[in-house]
């Protein structure tokens, strides 16, 4: 199989992840700078999202900015907006429990929401990526679900880890959901990150464009791509984050993003790269 294969020409809009795919930690990744300034340059719409709840869209413009590259918060989704529209949307009045860290409780707030942590009141139960998860907070879940019977159980996104850099990871939503599932006997009823289209609907909201014309790009199987699959979407994989070119190998046509890359950069078309004069030493 070849594993490596990029697109021979542009697309209407590009969504990209960026833990992994934009850049790794605190340093873009090789190409990313100039791929987006290439895009934007030829004025086609650039979007970002993130299953990363720990901060909200202000934070990643604030990232991009210092890594050079400027991002209105518009062009920018992670699961703090999408669990609070989603909400706003189908639960207004609820009473929340919140398995989180500060930046989704602080939307929820903001949005008019009640953080509770009785269980005799709260009507759902949100698990998230919480670096302050605790035996408590499981108890609190464990008694609105399982003894009080009136909640149910929703995730911020289905991550079982967050890639760090040098090969090392941090457990994500997915250890807390499990947790929670576990004891309660009961099974999350809404996943509201990547592999859900309600992410990519988020982003592409506003662009005149037709999904099928669009490309996702990502460093995960079983949520950026499995996204773009799921709606129709195009989908480039770069292999600078989670999945390997041996993960690839294993997959079903079904499952083939595609593309795959080594790099972002390639999703500029190879005639483009001769005429821009781009080689790989260059960034």
């Amino acid at each position: 199989m070849n594993i490596i294969n990029n697109p021979s020409g542009f697309h209407d809009a590009y969504v990209f992840d960026m833990d992994g795919t934009i850049y790794l930690g605190d340093h873009l990744l090789p190409g990313a700078a100039r791929m987006i300034n290439e895009l934007r340059r030829r004025e086609i719409p650039v979007r970002f999202l993130s299953n990363n709840p720990t901060k909200d869209p202000e934070q990643y413009a604030d990232k991009l900015a210092k890594l050079g590259l400027p991002t209105d918060i518009s062009d920018i989704a992670n699961t703090v907006v999408t669990t609070t529209r989603w909400l706003t949307e189908h639960h207004p009045d609820a009473v929340l429990f919140c398995i989180s860290e500060e930046p989704l409780k602080k939307a929820l707030r903001k949005a008019g929401f009640t953080l509770s942590e009785d269980p005799e009141k709260i009507d759902i139960v949100i698990a998230s990526y919480d670096r302050g998860f605790d035996y408590r907070k499981l108890q609190i879940a464990f008694d609105a679900i399982w003894f009080h019977k009136r909640a149910f159980l929703i995730q911020t996104n289905p991550d079982r880890f967050c890639p760090f850099p040098g090969g090392r990871g941090e457990p994500d939503c997915a250890a807390m959901t499990a947790a929670i599932e576990a004891c309660t006997n009961t099974t999350c009823e809404v996943s509201l990150g990547k592999p859900s289209p309600i992410m990519l609907y988020e982003a592409l909201t506003g662009l005149d464009v037709q999904v099928e014309n669009c490309v996702m790009v990502g460093d995960r199987l079983q949520t950026d791509i499995q996204m773009a699959i799921d709606t129709n979407m195009k989908s480039a994989l770069v292999l600078t984050g989670e999945a390997t070119a041996e993960d690839v190998e294993q997959l079903s046509d079904a499952q083939l993003p595609s593309y795959v890359m080594d790099r972002v950069d390639r999703l500029i078309p190879p005639d483009a790269w001769h005429e821009l004069g781009w080689t790989e030493q260059d960034d």
